[in-house]
């Protein structure tokens, strides 16, 4: 405990029943740790000191029933002060409070509070009333937690619409990643339709240039096929061709015979032989048939040009 006097007592010999006066005692800060110790003190008095703040941790007495902090220099209270439930009364006089924590609404068993001489926020300080009686000390302490509560009601509404927004925002965010994994798949699945009728196209482009190609190369057979089975059926024109000219290459050799028979017949000696005399008789018989038949053609075209 720092104290400027009395330094060598302990909180016991201060203990007086259920009641520790420990002000005037020029403290900086709460023993807290020896106040823990004493779960019987329920009346605490800190009045006249030098206190700034409070620990956090002095929100663990929370067997104090009544508590004295009036003429101190405190700025601020823990933020967890609420925890003090069975408090009941609290002198808070002459500090430097401006605002008082949202937790104080939580001091559901608060019966008197005295906030005079604190440059306290104004709405703050017009609910708190000037506390100059007990009745005023006591309305006080039923408006401030009012209030108290208006305000801690109002950030939980704050903090609920603040979540909401978030879960909002969140929700959003999902569903935009949804709809985002949604586009991607439908694209995805577009992007294989595609392909599929793109290999579909190019398969079938392909069959359609195979068949193509197959049927081309049959036509190509089949023209080249064609000469040999149409060579076939001039093959007895081409024989009968040649057994024309078989033909006409014996009567040549027979006339050719006739020739040299007719010329050894009237060239030669041969002339008065049998043969020969056949041979000349012929001759002569069909030299003047062919003359009697040129004057007949002459006689036939002098009458048609007359």
């Amino acid at each position: 405990m720092s104290r400027g006097s009395g330094k060598g007592l302990s909180l016991k010999d201060k203990l007086d029943g259920n009641e520790l006066d420990l002000s005037l005692c020029d403290l900086n800060e709460v023993p807290v740790r020896e106040l823990a110790a004493l779960p019987k003190a329920t009346v605490l008095d800190l009045s006249c000191n030098n206190l700034v703040s409070l620990p956090s941790d002095f929100c663990s007495l929370m067997h104090l029933v009544k508590l004295d902090l009036s003429k101190n220099r405190l700025q601020q209270l823990p933020l967890d002060f609420g925890r003090l439930v069975n408090l009941q009364h609290l002198d808070l006089l002459n500090n430097r409070l401006v605002t008082l924590p949202v937790s104080f609404a939580q001091l559901k068993n608060l019966k008197w509070l005295d906030l005079k001489d604190n440059p306290l926020d104004p709405v703050l300080a017009k609910v708190a009333g000037d506390c100059l009686d007990e009745k005023q000390c006591k309305q006080a302490a039923v408006k401030v937690l009012q209030h108290m509560r208006a305000i801690q009601s109002e950030q939980d509404q704050q903090r609920q619409r603040k979540l909401q927004a978030e879960r909002e925002m969140e929700k959003k965010r999902e569903a935009e990643q949804r709809a985002k994994e949604a586009l991607e798949r439908e694209l995805r699945k577009r992007e294989k339709a595609e392909e599929k009728e793109r290999r579909r196209r190019e398969y079938d482009a392909q069959k359609a240039a195979k068949q193509e190609m197959e049927k081309k190369t049959k036509k190509e057979t089949v023209h080249t096929r064609k000469p040999a089975s149409s060579s076939r059926p001039p093959q007895p024109a081409r024989h009968k061709a040649s057994w024309s000219r078989s033909v006409l290459r014996v009567l040549l050799f027979v006339l050719f015979c006739i020739l040299c028979t007719l010329a050894a017949c009237k060239l030669t000696e041969l002339q008065h032989q049998p043969l020969c005399v056949s041979v000349n008789t012929l001759y002569e018989d069909v030299v003047a048939a062919l003359q009697n038949h040129k004057t007949l053609q002459n006689m036939l075209q002098h009458n048609s040009h007359q």
